[in-house]
């Protein structure tokens, strides 16, 4: 009864936004309708199959490769059946979904430690879940390829990720006429962040996913639309040649102080107020959620979608 409720909620909300956007005329000219979800940490989110089918979602990170550079590679997908994430992998591909893996996250088993850790680690990586085959690798998503690598790094030194940057990307050369690995970051608010800057000034990152959430001063939730652009300016004048997206979180509201309401506030003020800032940007690339439980339980993508 609860979930049916979040739904009727979530299609409710969707209805309102959409008639409000008709009304009022697009909310910038700059739009791309990419969205961008993060899945794979909470087991009550559904399959990744599920979040592909709903049409929300252009890109989905799967999230998170969370043990590395110690000799030791796993990854972290909090409850779900590993067993059936290559066949959905295969299936989001086939409905031209981009499907990301993200290395790092909030727990401490990750770090290169040496320029031997970087090429052990970008190693593991092509063999155990991009186009690379070597015996004796597990491939914990069987023959499923996932279509590059997401550096969400949070904990530990920034040394040597330019070197995996740079490692990642020399697998190309196995691929012809297209990229077999395309690298993206999603660094936290504050530009630059240290842990990640290195290697994003290889140059060699497509797209980076900013995220203006959480506990930082320049989230979403505790500066408002004031805390973002100053942020946003100066990721998108420091990267002119990568697209950068806006990184929200479904389950924070995003109000600013003193305004009272529901995420129905919050998505009026993301859609007058922010969304029309940062798309002036031309390297704006569109919008990216955390996460895709939160998201399912708001319906927040169900309506961002058309305005990204």
């Amino acid at each position: 009864m609860a979930s049916r409720r979040r739904s009727c909620l979530g299609a409710l909300l969707a209805l309102a936004f959409v008639l409000l956007s008709c009304l009022a005329g697009p909310a910038t000219a700059k739009q791309t309708n990419q969205v961008t979800v993060f899945w794979g940490r909470n087991k009550d989110e559904g399959t990744l199959r599920e979040a592909c089918d709903t049409g929300l979602y252009t890109t989905v990170i799967i999230s998170f490769y969370s043990v590395f550079g110690h000799g030791r590679y796993w990854g972290d997908l909090s409850g779900h059946q590993l067993r059936a994430v290559g066949a959905d992998i295969k299936h989001c591909q086939s409905k031209g979904i981009l499907v990301l893996l993200s290395i790092g996250g909030g727990g401490h088993d990750y770090s290169l430690p040496s320029s031997q850790s970087a090429a052990e680690v970008a190693d593991n990586l092509w063999n155990a879940h991009l186009g690379g085959r070597r015996s004796g690798v597990y491939r914990l998503f069987g023959d499923a390829a996932v279509d590059g690598i997401d550096f969400y790094i949070d904990n530990g030194a920034p040394d040597h990720y330019d070197e995996l940057a740079r490692r990642l990307d020399g697998y190309n050369r196995f691929y012809r006429g297209r990229k077999g690995v395309r690298l993206t970051a999603s660094p936290r608010c504050g530009c630059p962040d240290w842990r990640v800057d290195r290697a994003l000034q290889t140059g060699l990152f497509e797209r980076i996913h900013v995220r203006f959430y959480g506990d930082d001063k320049c989230s979403y939730k505790n500066g408002g639309t004031w805390g973002i652009v100053e942020e946003w300016d100066k990721w998108t004048a420091r990267y002119p040649k990568t697209e950068v997206y806006l990184g929200l979180a479904a389950a924070e509201s995003g109000v600013p102080e003193g305004a009272q309401g529901t995420i129905a506030v919050y998505l009026k003020y993301l859609y007058y107020d922010l969304l029309p800032k940062v798309q002036k940007a031309p390297n704006y690339g569109g919008v990216m959620v955390w996460d895709r439980y939160s998201d399912k339980k708001t319906g927040y993508s169900g309506v961002v979608q058309g305005w990204a």
